[in-house]
């Protein structure tokens, strides 16, 4: 995995995240008692469902560049320690929960999160709500693969151990193997948690992901990034060669940067480390 990860920051056209610690992690910003940091809470609407969802809002006037973060699969880490942190450093961040997850309303499907992404995006693009929450609709930064990919308009997209859903690996398999990887995908859920998720079954999102394998293979994703500013970050988690493998397959054009930090899938030694990467690459866009 360590040679993987060498390997993959190897690579001429990529750069690496500089380790100096942003202001930003360890000082709060000058207060602003005209255009204050706040917090917006709103029902997210998305295909007949009205989703929970806030905005930390930078202080001053705006409008501010805008990170949606968002989770491939909802487990218990949030990650609004990230949310802050890129609050202080005068970024708005959108973060909702999908639908049939952590109590909004619907059945909680990897396709129905993809709409719920895009549907979010389209919110802070209204021209009534990007004033609302002094956000800039023409610098929103997804922290999210397959709709950063299917949307040109997104600034950035950063990835943060982001998985493949086993699916770069089902295009191999005979018919007669997929019943088998479909078993061991939903053991995995499974021993991921399914309690936040409702409406769905671990067997059910396998077989989802199965289907869609074609449509969500990573490499095939690669080239709809060229010329866009790109971060991946990895830990020790297993992700490392599904990642890489992304990462080989982007075009020359792409500006992409990387980061393995030796953790485990919720960094959770490394928070700092993680707030550094995300903050050094979004002050080089």
């Amino acid at each position: 995995m360590r040679l993987l990860a060498a390997a993959l920051l190897a690579c001429s056209f990529i750069t690496t995240i500089h380790a100096q610690i942003p202001a930003a992690i360890t000082s709060d910003p000058a207060p602003d008692k005209l255009h204050p940091a706040t917090f917006d809470t709103f029902q997210l609407p998305s295909h007949g469902a009205l989703l929970n969802a806030f905005v930390y809002i930078a202080a001053g006037a705006g409008p501010h560049p805008t990170v949606i973060l968002l989770h491939g699969f909802p487990g218990n880490e949030k990650n609004l320690d990230l949310a802050q942190v890129m609050r202080r450093a005068g970024y708005n961040v959108l973060y909702f929960n999908y639908r049939g997850s952590w109590g909004s309303p619907g059945a909680f499907s990897f396709t129905h999160s993809i709409e719920d992404a895009q549907a979010a995006i389209a919110y802070l693009r209204d021209p009534a709500n990007a004033s609302r929450l002094r956000d800039d609709p023409g610098k929103i930064i997804l922290i999210a693969r397959y709709v950063g990919a299917h949307d040109p308009s997104i600034r950035a997209v950063g990835l943060i151990s982001a998985a493949d859903m086993a699916v770069d690996t089902i295009e191999s398999l005979k018919p007669e193997q997929r019943s088998a990887a479909v078993d061991a995908i939903a053991k995995s859920f499974a021993a991921e948690g399914m309690a936040p998720l409702a409406g769905c079954t671990p067997k059910g999102l396998a077989q989802e992901a199965v289907a869609n394998a074609d449509a969500w293979n990573l490499p095939k994703l690669a080239p709809m990034f060229a010329g866009r500013p790109l971060l991946v970050i990895t830990s020790d988690d297993g992700l490392v060669p599904s990642n890489a493998a992304f990462v080989a397959a982007l075009p020359k054009s792409t500006r992409v940067a990387t980061q393995h930090i030796a953790t485990d899938h919720s960094y959770s030694d490394q928070r700092i480390a993680l707030e550094t990467s995300i903050l050094n690459w979004l002050a080089s866009l």
